[in-house]
């Protein structure tokens, strides 16, 4: 049967966004001496990896004291063509590290990553940062924290239905449907979407995205559950939008992987070509991590979601052991020549071994150098490949047989630095919170190792900002909302007496 319960807070969604909103809003609480409810609300099951946070190896763009890239911000604006907030961006620059302390705090222990072959374009020292355990690690111990609190109820196997307001638009709770196909009512002044976006909704990724995004596979299981659920219920509220609704984030991974997330990073350092043993994209046109999205995108778009990576003896020795290919939990096909590779991979024996022979003729004389950007380019190929064009001419040879994942979707909900939704005019809307990838930012390619990050600082914040809120008349704290003598209710006379003295004045 259809019921009630009262809360001071319900937050949507237990992924990196969500449970530092729920854990943060407890703490601060306690902190301040307040008696504050909140409700966390999943559409998964209790225990099972739902949503992309417990599945992503979480890389973190930090350096050795886990502060952030101070160029990042000057990334954003380039490559987004200035459309990016960039208050925004720098917000997250100044809270990023503050974020990744808090989470040593509570337990999570950091792997401290110095890349000895990998040109890294992060400003961070050749440096970067991730969780023991992954993503799926901080979950863990953040839900460890939670689940301590009298204060905190966890709706498992809940679905998010719509957002309730009040006659004037200030949020007032969430309707949900739960396991027993009944709609209930979670009341809450403040509600926190932290959802996800809609990488597993097909007809919202065709609306938006366009055409045959259906090829597209999840590259976690767990991305099913992002339905866009959140991005939904804030349109019906009138909340404003972010981000390219257009653009997503994709990786090649490893086709014959068991495991998900199977990513194949090191494309730069060897050729990729398509079922034809064409190949079709710059492999050295920037660093790895500004390229590996791009050409993940083209192997989706124009090359039928297939496409295989060429290198020699020489690369794979000095990238043995790394994340650049080892991600997978396959070992590379190997042959001694390019048309015993070939046939491992189905390819013509003849059609590759000419396209690497022409390959091979078309480098330059430049020293190759890992560690820059080092000119060490083709001529006379279509493309050429303009860094990194190492002959690939000492066996064995191997390769990879690789396809598209998505990852997540660009476009979501706007808000401003304290987490707030705003609307379509840029005015909070009063009681809506938002943070993770359902709030939109990126345009047009995605400076990497910061989505995991800005998720957990903006539910750091919204948790801090609603805990520090409670008890106090709206707007007082995080900028004005709508105020009380100006919500009309319903069963008032829309008379004279009823109107504030101000639109008295101006009728």
């Amino acid at each position: 049967m259809a019921s009630f319960k009262e809360y001071d807070m319900v937050v949507v969604g237990s992924g990196f966004a969500g449970s530092m909103a729920t854990i943060n809003f407890l703490e601060e609480c306690k902190k301040q001496n307040k008696k504050g409810r909140v409700a966390l609300v999943e559409v998964g099951q209790d225990g099972e990896r739902c949503g992309a946070s417990r599945w992503t190896m979480a890389y973190l763009r930090l350096d050795k004291n886990l502060d952030f890239d101070e160029d990042w911000v000057h990334e954003m604006k380039d490559v987004s063509n200035g459309l990016a907030d960039e208050q925004y961006c720098l917000k997250l620059q100044k809270e990023a590290g503050t974020t990744a302390r808090y989470l040593e705090d509570h337990g999570v222990k950091f792997v401290h990553h110095d890349e000895p072959n990998v040109l890294l374009e992060f400003k961070t020292g050749q440096h970067f940062v991730f969780p023991e355990g992954g993503g799926k690690a901080i979950i863990s111990k953040l839900f460890e924290q939670i689940r301590g609190y009298d204060d905190c109820d966890i709706h498992f196997e809940t679905e998010a239905i719509r957002l309730m307001t009040d006659d004037a638009g200030a949020i007032r709770g969430l309707k949900v449907r739960k396991s027993d196909g009944y709609l209930h009512d979670l009341l809450a002044s403040n509600v926190v979407l932290a959802c996800g976006g809609f990488e597993g909704n097909q007809e919202m990724l065709a609306r938006y995205v366009g055409r045959n995004t259906h090829a597209l596979p999840l590259i976690a299981p767990g991305l099913k559950y992002n339905r866009g659920a959140g991005l939904k219920m804030a349109l019906e509220v009138g909340a404003g939008t972010a981000g390219s609704f257009d653009g997503m984030h994709c990786e090649l991974v490893d086709t014959r992987a068991t495991k998900p997330d199977a990513v194949m990073w090191g494309h730069n350092y060897g050729i990729v070509v398509n079922k034809e043993s064409q190949r079709f994209y710059d492999e050295g046109k920037r660093h790895l991590f500004a390229t590996f999205e791009m050409i993940a995108l083209e192997c989706w778009r124009d090359q039928n979601q297939s496409c295989f990576f060429v290198t020699d003896h020489d690369i794979m020795t000095r990238f043995k052991g790394s994340w650049v290919y080892d991600t997978t939990d396959q070992p590379p096909e190997k042959s001694d020549t390019i048309e015993g590779l070939a046939e491992k991979m189905g390819l013509d024996p003849k059609e590759l071994k000419k396209t690497v022979d022409d390959y091979n003729a078309a480098i330059n004389e430049r020293e190759f150098d890992l560690m820059k950007l080092d000119g060490k380019a083709t001529t006379g190929l279509k493309p050429n490949k303009t860094n990194w064009a190492n002959p690939i001419i000492k066996a064995p040879f191997y390769g990879y047989p690789m396809t598209s994942h998505l990852t997540f979707t660009y476009g979501g909900v706007k808000t401003d630095l304290n987490a707030r939704v705003l609307s379509t005019n840029d005015v909070p809307i009063p009681g809506l919170w938002a943070a993770g990838e359902m709030t939109g930012l990126f345009y047009n390619e995605y400076p990497p190792a910061t989505s995991c990050l800005r998720s957990m600082t903006f539910g750091r914040l919204a948790g801090l900002e609603i805990a520090g809120n409670l008890g106090k008349p709206q707007g007082t704290a995080s900028g004005p909302a709508i105020p009380s003598e100006r919500r009309i209710d319903k069963n008032m006379r829309m008379d004279d007496a009823a109107l504030p003295a101000e639109v008295k004045a101006s009728a």
